[in-house]
C-alpha cells in the first residue's frame, strides 16, 4: 500500500526538502501534497485523503497549532496522524503540540533519519519498499 502525505509549510524550499526526504525514506509513497498554510491544508483535506500531515507551526493565515485544533474537532479527521516540523522547538511549544495530538515534534533543521524514524512510528514497517 502506498501512502499519501500532506506537507504544510509556508517555505517552498522546506516543502521541497521534506518531499525529497519522504521519497528517499524507503516508504511506499504515492503522492506528497503541499500547502503553504493551515487554511490551504484544510481545503486539500476537504477533497483528498492523506495518511499523515507534516506541518510547520508558524505560518500566515492559519498556524500549525490552529490546523491541529481544526483536525481534532473534525469528525472525519480527528485521528489523522500529525508530525510537527518547526524551528519553534521550545519545551512549552513542543508540550503544547503534543497535548493537542501531534505524534511528534521535529526541530528544524532535522536530519532525514529523524523524519524517517518518526514516519516508522506512523506507518507499519511493511510499507517500506525494497532498496
Amino acid at each position: 500500500m502506498a501512502y499519501r502525505i500532506l506537507v504544510v509549510d509556508d517555505s517552498p524550499a522546506m516543502r521541497n526538502f521534506i518531499r525529497r526526504v519522504v521519497h528517499l525514506s524507503g516508504f511506499a509513497v504515492s503522492e506528497v501534497l503541499e500547502a503553504g498554510n493551515g487554511l490551504d491544508a484544510l481545503e486539500i483535506l476537504e477533497s483528498r485523503t492523506v495518511d499523515v500531515v507534516l506541518t510547520d507551526i508558524n505560518m500566515p493565515r492559519m498556524s500549525g497549532e490552529e490546523l491541529i485544533l481544526q483536525l481534532r474537532s473534525h469528525e472525519m479527521l480527528n485521528h489523522m496522524p500529525v508530525l510537527v516540523v518547526s524551528s519553534d522547538s521550545s519545551e512549552a511549544r513542543v508540550e503544547r503540540m503534543l497535548q493537542l495530538g501531534a505524534r511528534a515534534c521535529l526541530a528544524k533543521p532535522f536530519s532525514p533519519e529523524r523524519l524517517r524514524t518518526e514516519l516508522h512510528k506512523v506507518f507499519p514497517k511493511t510499507t517500506e519498499v525494497a532498496p
